[in-house]
């Protein structure tokens, strides 16, 4: 009777979870955090090896200081205690006490802060780097622009790929929920990598815990730092800076391949580019720029303005029935480009044909009845001059 008991509360138990969501069994994610990790990731780099090395270190350090007081303490408790007959002493200076607790502490912070230091000062040289790339913070993805060395020109956007669905709750979650994007930054092995931030909006942060590197990307500012890494493998990371309502799902991943697998996987990305440019004198129907707009809303804009287009009150303003949208072109045009308020500008995000194309879906999408019902890429290549 009493296993049957115990029998039908777990199976009522594991209803219960089953109603309440998917139960799944978590397992360790490729080149991101372990199942019960309690410890750093493995280091992959120099930095995030001497890192590791400084964390032992000072937790030695803070362990054997607090050996050395309480065990002080504590024997002084014991075997100098008024009970077994002892008095307090009674002095009122003493040069020596004096002394000892100004060197000591002084020993201690020497032998902490020159390792210290001597990693920070090679965490901050970011000169004689083979590859410079250029991450810009948005709301809420990854911008990576390939600056200088191998890869030179090559751009796109990097934002998170796991299922909405996931997120809802709505469907199993994967081992990659959340750290997973359709873009990842791709560089070789064994090269140092210079990474420029800056932001486009708000203050990100661009950091990946097994390089050992973390850097805010500021508005207005550039920022710097690098890696090197030793090892062939994908590497995951995220914003570190709370940066709105959808700062948990702006993964960073790298892919760290081997220099020839990086050579053709330049000109695969440049030869996809050049493929993909769009001619912007090209005339289109609505129909045709409607639904490449809608991609585009659906990868940029979605997160704010909803699906709907009805936005999230107080914070993201609606777009349908919204007078920017059914009003004059050069008013929302100009938005789209230089951005109002918490609206970012896309103009070094989207084309022109991208931008024409989503000015476009929105004024054909939902309630709206715009009378110019249609953006050329041209005209949004006219207002950048």
């Amino acid at each position: 009777m009493k296993h049957a008991k115990c029998l039908l509360s777990t199976l009522m138990a594991s209803a219960g979870l089953c109603l309440s969501g998917y139960v799944y069994a978590a397992n360790d994610m490729v080149g991101g955090p372990a199942v019960h990790q309690l410890n750093f990731q493995t280091p992959v780099t120099s930095i995030a090896a001497d890192i590791y090395e400084l964390h032992v270190w000072m937790i030695a350090i803070c362990v054997a200081i607090f050996i050395a007081v309480f065990g002080v303490m504590f024997y002084s408790i014991l075997k100098h205690r008024k009970s077994v007959g002892h008095e307090a002493a009674n002095f009122h200076e003493s040069t020596t006490v004096e002394i000892a607790w100004t060197v000591v502490p002084f020993v201690i912070v020497v032998l902490m802060a020159l390792p210290a230091t001597k990693t920070v000062v090679a965490m901050k040289d970011t000169s004689n780097a083979d590859i410079t790339i250029k991450a810009t913070g948005m709301q809420w993805k990854w911008g990576y622009d390939y600056l200088k060395g191998e890869g030179e020109g090559v751009a796109f956007l990097s934002a998170l790929a796991t299922p909405r669905d996931q997120i809802n709750g709505k469907a199993p979650k994967g081992d990659n929920y959340l750290l997973e994007v359709d873009n990842p930054l791709v560089v070789p092995v064994n090269k140092k990598i210079r990474i420029v931030t800056t932001a486009n909006d708000v203050i990100h942060a661009w950091g990946v815990p097994a390089f050992g590197v973390k850097q805010d990307a500021i508005p207005g500012f550039v920022r710097d730092t690098w890696f090197k890494a030793e090892k062939i493998g994908t590497y995951r990371g995220n914003c570190y800076e709370l940066c709105g309502k959808e700062h948990a799902f702006m993964p960073i991943v790298v892919s760290v391949v081997s220099e020839e697998d990086y050579v053709k996987w330049v000109a695969d990305k440049k030869h996809a580019m050049s493929a993909a440019a769009d001619d912007p004198n090209k005339t289109w129907t609505v129909a045709d720029l409607s639904a490449r707009g809608e991609k585009v809303y659906a990868a940029n804009c979605v997160a704010c303005h909803q699906a709907t287009g009805k936005g999230v009150p107080g914070a993201f303003p609606a777009l349908d029935g919204s007078q920017v949208v059914n009003g004059m072109q050069d008013g929302q045009i100009a938005i789209l480009l230089n951005g109002k308020n918490a609206m970012p500008g896309w103009k070094a995000s989207l084309s022109d044909t991208e931008i024409a194309a989503v000015i476009t879906y929105t004024r054909n999408s939902w309630t709206n009845k715009a009378s110019d019902n249609i953006v050329q890429p041209a005209e949004v290549l006219a207002a950048r001059k």
